[in-house]
């Protein structure tokens, strides 16, 4: 594990040390949890912008729409097999 040194705003240091008290956790555990959640939701946020700029796609829309077609196809090809 790599140490990383950083400094913050007193009044944000005072709210990470109150809450890593009332968690009952260090608070550089805090701050690692913090930062997973963090970074989890911007990658998040990336994939919403994607899939919202491919749903503004004509091109995009139209071949997952043929997508679908065949998907649906493949499905009553199978339900008829059984």
């Amino acid at each position: 594990m790599t140490t990383f040194t950083s400094s913050l705003p007193d009044q944000l240091l005072q709210k990470l040390s109150e809450a890593a008290q009332r968690l009952n956790l260090p608070k550089n555990k805090l701050i690692e949890k913090a930062l997973e959640i963090y970074l989890d939701q911007l990658t998040r946020a990336e994939y919403v912008k994607s899939y919202r700029q491919a749903g503004q796609d004509e091109s995009t829309m139209l071949i997952a729409e043929e997508g679908m077609h065949d998907y649906m196809a493949q499905l009553n090809e199978e339900d008829e097999a059984r």
